[in-house]
């Protein structure tokens, strides 16, 4: 495929509705050159289509019957034709003899940023007649403003094909995380609905369905904690009063209890009043459980294991501060040591306990995730 049916086919103009910006041109080019018929001809390598249509009753011809071909390799000259029947390259043209009956026609190329012809902005009509300066420098400008349009609707149809694919792709991730990504709009009344609700919702709360969720946001409310809902309320009322970002950890009910979620979220207002909360909802029971872990590790290091150690420390210098040890005292100390040796290795069991406990714990979530 050469360059020029490359850029044909890249701005997907063939085959599509009319366009009311580009239908006023046309519109603007009859009036301005008192011609009857004005087209924007777009060509491919079989036929000349016409995306926009003042005065003719067909949507396409031939490319080999078209006058707009002889502009495809002069992207910089307009083509002119004063009497068809004149023109040695139009005389025997079928469509000089047949409807349309051509026999002046006026073509300004339609050239892309690779300086390749697409079509034209032309101007025909049904008997001969001569072309002013001035109907030339406005057909000329027209034709700018038309393609200038056609590559405004190119970035706009790429921008959005962009937009598609990084949707897709954002919600492909969002779906795949273990967090519920979430659009929620907050009325001046105070009224809240969720405009967006990602898949990872249902990984938080497989019993829910997010359709009810999206009608009636008091659902998520209703599977929380009763202690914990005025909170959460009040920090999304705060966040949306100062337009600061919240951060609420809550308690969500199970079957065989509660887990701990939390709620990030980042406000804006619209210019309507209302506020959007973008932000997302998180399961942080496990990241409880191992703050919680280490909290009592640090206490039984600092209270349980406290004793033996300084008992051990205290034989040390008992021992040290004795020159000569008689049996007994031996058997004493030893005994000591024995009892120290003992707590220390209970000390030990319970870690392994604990450590053993939270580690199935967590092996089940992970399996029930």
């Amino acid at each position: 495929m050469n360059s020029r049916l490359e850029d044909v086919y890249s701005y997907e103009l063939l085959d599509t509705p009319s366009e009311k910006e580009l239908d006023e041109i046309t519109e603007l080019a009859s009036i301005i050159c008192d011609a009857p018929i004005s087209l924007i001809t777009i060509l491919d390598d079989k036929r000349q289509w016409f995306k926009s249509n003042k005065g003719l009753d067909i949507n396409e011809t031939k490319i080999e019957d078209s006058f707009c071909r002889h502009t495809l390799h002069k992207p910089d000259e307009i083509l002119v034709v004063n009497d068809a029947l004149k023109d040695d390259h139009f005389i025997e043209n079928k469509l000089v003899f047949e409807n349309p009956n051509i026999r002046f026609y006026a073509g300004v190329p339609l050239v892309t940023k690779r300086n390749n012809v697409l079509g034209t902005l032309c101007i025909i009509d049904r008997k001969p007649r001569e072309f002013s300066r001035d109907q030339e420098r406005a057909l000329k400008i027209l034709a700018k403003k038309a393609m200038d349009k056609i590559e405004s609707r190119k970035q706009i149809k790429n921008l959005t094909k962009t937009v598609d694919f990084n949707t897709d792709r954002l919600v492909k991730l969002t779906e795949n995380l273990p967090i519920g990504i979430f659009e929620m709009i907050v009325s001046k009344s105070g009224d809240l609905k969720f405009s967006f609700l990602s898949e990872g919702m249902k990984k938080l709360h497989p019993e829910s369905n997010l359709e009810d969720w999206l009608e009636d946001a008091s659902i998520g409310f209703s599977l929380m904690h009763p202690e914990d809902v005025e909170g959460l309320r009040e920090a999304l009322v705060l966040s949306v009063k100062e337009e600061k970002n919240v951060y609420h950890e809550y308690r969500v009910k199970r079957d065989s209890g509660y887990d701990w979620h939390a709620i990030h979220g980042y406000p804006m207002r619209t210019e309507n009043g209302d506020t959007i909360i973008y932000g997302s909802f998180t399961d942080i029971t496990q990241h409880l459980e191992y703050e919680e872990t280490l909290e009592q590790i640090a206490f039984d290091i600092s209270h349980v294991l406290r004793r033996p150690v300084t008992t051990l420390l205290g034989l040390s210098e008992l021992i040290e501060s004795e020159h000569k040890l008689s049996f007994d005292k031996l058997n004493e100390y030893s005994g000591y040591i024995k009892t120290v040796t003992e707590e220390l290795e209970k000390f030990t069991r319970r870690l392994e306990e604990i450590y053993s406990k939270k580690k199935h714990t967590i092996n089940s979530r992970n399996n029930r995730a």
